[in-house]
């Protein structure tokens, strides 16, 4: 294990600087890296399912930092934006990618499950990306937060229905047990974190003793993603929740300045693990069909989003600001992908080829976007050495 994280810090070190000083920012520079010196290419990394699991607490602390930025009354606020613009991009893309898999020849199940996967965007790599170029806080990086925040709270449904799509009953997706739990897991987590969180917080505070803070930070972030993936929940959802709540915290800073050394390393890793899991060999044995593939995922959901965009009430720029962050696969549909062959609702031929379409996508996006703004060192989010202005707030302005 030592060897391996020699050679991810090693990678990092060299592929993110060239990475940014031409321009296409660190996260281009971490996938780059991961592809570099995965199984597909050197081979110097082969346990890409344990760096991945590992380094997914990356994207739960990111979620957990956005969920600090986000009030309650602010969350409110931004329904419209979370049901209209999340439901209509989710629903639209999946229903125009079925029809394309289906026009190609592919049975129906096929058709759905493709086109839910990947209707879905990447969360790990918009949300650093638009901070690295300081779109947060602009109106289309609010709205591009929407959607895949709406992304994030229907992913479990999208889950518990590929078994029905390949024939299985709804006792069978889902049981009232697991409701229940889930139900369970949420009222949780907001109890916690209302009354119970501050106490603890003040009496660590009054014992002075910063080790145990941090450690209570971190304790806050996986104990609440452990408790949502046992309910059944998203950890990321469920990081995102507890940081809701703690946003109204005095301590928010401190935990703030605590979590973001953890999760931008982490975050880092996390996207060297999507590199590595690229199938080079079978994009290099089939490069027409997974080029297409990535084009065709990239102009479908391009259209969509600006169309979207331009319904809402933006012009053309922000409109193809807010398409441009959006047009890639995500994380999430490499589980939903694996979920449909195990339920046997896809072959696994075309879950390998949608996978390597999804991870290249992820991997053009930095590339399809404007160039960074400013230069300043990963981690993510804007104005990370100190408390936030309210101009920093990416939701603020909702």
């Amino acid at each position: 294990m030592l060897e391996t994280l020699v050679v991810l810090l090693a990678a990092s070190v060299l592929f993110v600087p060239l990475s940014r000083r031409f321009g296409f920012g660190s996260v281009l520079g971490y996938l780059v890296a991961g592809a570099a010196i995965g199984p597909s290419a050197l081979g110097l990394v082969a346990d890409v399912d344990q760096i991945a699991r590992v380094s997914e607490l990356g994207v739960i602390m990111l979620l957990f930092l956005i969920g600090l930025e986000l009030r309650p009354q602010r969350l409110w606020v931004m329904r419209r934006a979370i049901l209209g613009l999340g439901a209509g991009q989710m629903v639209l893309t999946a229903i125009a990618i079925a029809i394309g898999v289906r026009f190609l020849g592919a049975d129906w199940t096929t058709a759905l499950v493709l086109g839910a996967g990947l209707s879905l965007s990447s969360t790990a790599i918009v949300l650093p990306m638009l901070a690295e170029r300081d779109l947060l806080a602009s109106h289309a990086g609010r709205d591009a937060f929407s959607v895949l925040l709406f992304q994030d709270l229907a992913f479990i449904p999208l889950v518990a229905a590929v078994p029905l799509l390949a024939g299985g009953s709804m006792a069978e997706a889902v049981s009232w047990q697991n409701v229940a739990g889930a139900i369970a897991a949420a009222v949780a987590i907001v109890v916690v974190g209302h009354f119970v969180v501050g106490p603890i917080f003040r009496l660590i505070g009054g014992a002075r003793t910063p080790e145990v803070f941090t450690a209570m930070a971190l304790l806050i972030v996986v104990g609440t993603a452990a408790v949502a993936h046992t309910a059944g929940l998203s950890t990321s959802l469920g990081a995102f929740l507890a940081g809701v709540l703690l946003a109204d915290s005095t301590y928010r800073h401190e935990l703030q300045a605590d979590i973001e050394p953890f999760e931008g390393l982490l975050l880092g890793f996390f996207f060297m693990s999507v590199g590595m899991s690229a199938n080079l060999a079978l994009a290099l044995a089939e490069p027409g069909v997974i080029v297409l593939g990535v084009i065709a995922l990239i102009l479908f959901k391009y259209a969509i989003v600006f169309a979207l965009g331009r319904i809402a009430g933006q012009d053309n720029r922000k409109a193809l600001r807010f398409a441009a962050a959006l047009p890639q696969g995500s994380e999430f549909s490499f589980v939903l992908f694996g979920v449909a062959v195990a339920a046997g609702a896809i072959a696994d031929t075309v879950a390998d080829r949608a996978m390597v379409v999804v991870a290249i996508s992820m991997a053009a996006t930095p590339l399809l976007s404007s160039p960074p703004r400013r230069s300043s060192s990963y981690p993510a989010l804007p104005n990370r050495s100190g408390p936030r202005t309210t101009a920093s707030n990416p939701m603020q302005h909702r």
